[in-house]
C-alpha cells in the first residue's frame, strides 16, 4: 500500500497515471518479493480497488495488475534467478545485476502501453487529484523501509559481504527489525509467517528434488547430446535454436508455474545454449522473459488464474482483452534484449 501510494503521489494525476503507479508499485513490490504470482495477487487487494473508485475501465485496471504482476520475477532479489543459477551453476548476483536494467526497460516498456492504451480510449484511465509536494514527500518517507531493505540485501551482495543465500537470510532479519521497529509484528504475524515460509521452503525443496532426479534421468538417455547433435545437423542459426527455445517456454508458461517450468525444462536446454556459445547469464534473463510471456499469455496464463480468483467479478475476457498491450510490450522487450545483450551484460561485466 505505501508502495503504491508512493508512485501515486508523483504520477497519480496523468491519464493513466494510477495504472502506472501500479507498474512501479509492482517493480518495488518485486524488489522485496521475487514471484510473479505473489505480486499479482498483491496488487490485485492493493491497486485494484483504487483504480475503480477512480473510473478507471475494469479492461485496463485488470490488465494492469496481471501485466505489471510479472515485474515480481525479473526486478532482483528474483526467486526463479535463485533457482536458474543454482540449477545451472551461473553466479547469482550477477543474473541479480542483469536483472536491473531489463526490470527498469521492462516498467517502462508498460507504461508506454498504458499510454497507448488511454490515448486509444481516455475515458479508461482518467486522471486522478494531483497531490501537493508535502503530500509526495510524506508518500515517499513511508517507503524508505522497503528502500533500505533492498539495498541493504542488494548492497551486500554485490560488495561481497554475503552470498546470495545469506542475503536472503539478512534479508529476512532486516524484515523482522522493520517491522518490529514499526511496532507492526504481532505473534499471529510471526507464526503466519514462520508457516508461510516452511511451506514455501518444502515446495521449492520438492520441486528442486524432483528436478534433480529428471535431470539424472535426463542425462541417462542422453537426450542433452542427442539435441546437440540434432541441432549440428541441421546448421541453425544459433539465434533461431533461441526463438524456438522462447516459444516453447511460452506455450509451457500458459499452464505451468514458473519454478517447474524452468527446473524441468533446464536439463534439456541449457546444454545446447552453452554449446552455441551463449553467455548463461543472459540467457537467464531470456528465459525469466518467456516465461513472464507465457504467465500473461492466453488461455490460461496462470497470472490469469490468479486474478480470476481474487476478483470474481471481473469476465475473463476482460482480463485477456486488458492484459493484450501489455503481453505485447513484453514481447517488444523479449526482442530488444535478444538484439542487444549488453542491456543484461553491463552491470554484471563490472562485478569483479
Amino acid at each position: 500500500q505505501e508502495l503504491f501510494r508512493a508512485a501515486y503521489a508523483f504520477i497519480g494525476h496523468l491519464r493513466g497515471g494510477l495504472a502506472m503507479a501500479t507498474v512501479w508499485a509492482s517493480a518495488g513490490f518485486g524488489g522485496i518479493c521475487g514471484s510473479s504470482i505473489a505480486t499479482a495477487a498483491t496488487m490485485a487487494k492493493v491497486a485494484y480497488p483504487s483504480m475503480k473508485h477512480f473510473g478507471y475501465s475494469q479492461q485496463l485496471a485488470a490488465g494492469v495488475v496481471a501485466g505489471a504482476g510479472t515485474l515480481g520475477i525479473m526486478i532482483p532479489p528474483s526467486t526463479i534467478m535463485v533457482i536458474y543459477g543454482v540449477f545451472t551453476e551461473t553466479n547469482i548476483g550477477k543474473l541479480f545485476a542483469a536483472g536491473i536494467l531489463p526490470g527498469i526497460l521492462a516498467a517502462l516498456l508498460l507504461c508506454l502501453a498504458i499510454v497507448y492504451t488511454t490515448w486509444r480510449d481516455p475515458a479508461s484511465g482518467p486522471p486522478g487529484p494531483r497531490s501537493t509536494w508535502r503530500e509526495r514527500w510524506l508518500a515517499l518517507r513511508d517507503v524508505w523501509g522497503v528502500a533500505a531493505l533492498f539495498l541493504f540485501v542488494m548492497g551486500g551482495i554485490y560488495g561481497g559481504l554475503f552470498t546470495a543465500t545469506e542475503g536472503a537470510g539478512m534479508g529476512a532479519v532486516g524484515a523482522m527489525v522493520f517491522a518490529l521497529g514499526r511496532r507492526a509484528l504481532t505473534w499471529k504475524m510471526l507464526y503466519a509467517s514462520l508457516l508461510e515460509s516452511a511451506r514455501t521452503t518444502a515446495m521449492l525443496f520438492l520441486i528442486l528434488i524432483g528436478a534433480l532426479m529428471f535431470a539424472e534421468f535426463i542425462n541417462i538417455t542422453t537426450m542433452p547430446n542427442d539435441l546437440k547433435a540434432f541441432v549440428s545437423r541441421f546448421a541453425l542459426h544459433p539465434i533461431m535454436v533461441v526463438a524456438a527455445i522462447c516459444a516453447i517456454y511460452v506455450i509451457l508458461g500458459t499452464a505451468m508455474e514458473e519454478l517447474s517450468m524452468v527446473l524441468l525444462t533446464m536439463p534439456v536446454f541449457f546444454p545446447v545454449i552453452v554449446q552455441l556459445g551463449f553467455d548463461p547469464v543472459w540467457f537467464g534473463i531470456i528465459i525469466v522473459c518467456v516465461v513472464e510471456i507465457g504467465l500473461v499469455s492466453p488461455p490460461v496464463g496462470m497470472n490469469m488464474f490468479v486474478l480470476k480468483t481474487l476478483l470474481p467479478e471481473v469476465p475473463t475476457g476482460t482480463v485477456f482483452r486488458g492484459v493484450m498491450p501489455f503481453m505485447w510490450a513484453d514481447v517488444l522487450r523479449l526482442a530488444i534484449l535478444a538484439a542487444f545483450p549488453a542491456i543484461s551484460l553491463w552491470l554484471p561485466s563490472l562485478m569483479r
